[in-house]
């Protein structure tokens, strides 16, 4: 993967640099939030590995700023930090949009397993977006056809390719406009097939 790492100490820049690339990953350097933001115009990545503390643009800013963004895929987003992980700290990382933590300085192989689950994350994301995004979608009956011109419901489709299990249920709408006049129509249809009882009981009720 294509990675921006945001660091602005020299020595741990060049520590972590040193660690993703010992992992096959491309990295993309950057001080600080500011540059950062420059360095993803010209080469996007998927992945942001920033530090917490630095100057003019820190590490949670620079998160919020990339949430806040109107284009582009997801962008997985890990924290590095030597604050204490309390609770206030967490929640305001949390809030930012930050993805997952790592302490400093970086141990390889929690990098490593932090990498590993973005990217299945970002596959996942990939694969959710493809179907939102380009779904031959028949207009009458709403199947779905695959990439063997096969039509099939929505449903068997996106399990398929995801392993989604669905249950099925009925919206609000749908039980005003469908179910109720159903429901109106079978008690007029069971009251006019009732068996009629004789004149002669009748008259006896």
């Amino acid at each position: 993967m294509k990675i921006l790492a945001v660091e602005d100490d020299p020595i741990a820049q060049l520590v972590l640099e040193a660690a993703l690339t010992s992992l096959g990953h491309e990295v993309v350097l950057a001080v600080d939030g500011e540059e950062a933001l420059v360095r993803m115009k010209t080469d996007p990545v998927r992945v942001i590995v920033s530090d917490w503390r630095m100057p003019r643009i820190d590490g949670l800013e620079l998160c919020r700023l990339v949430r806040a963004r109107a284009s582009g895929g997801y962008l997985y987003f890990i924290m590095l930090t030597q604050l204490s992980m309390n609770d206030e700290n967490h929640q305001a990382a949390l809030e930012a949009g930050v993805d997952d933590f790592l302490a400093k300085p970086v141990n390889v192989r929690d990098l490593r397993l932090r990498l590993h689950v973005a990217e299945r994350i970002l596959h996942f994301t990939h694969e959710v977006r493809a179907l939102k995004e380009l779904l031959p979608i028949c207009s009458y009956c709403k199947k779905i056809r695959d990439d063997k011109n096969y039509w099939q419901q929505i449903e068997g489709y996106i399990n398929e390719r995801t392993g989604s299990e669905f249950s099925h249920s009925v919206c609000p709408d749908c039980y005003t406009v469908k179910i109720v006049p159903e429901l109106e129509a079978l008690k007029k249809a069971q009251a006019q097939n009732a068996p009629r009882l004789p004149p002669s009981i009748e008259r006896a009720r």
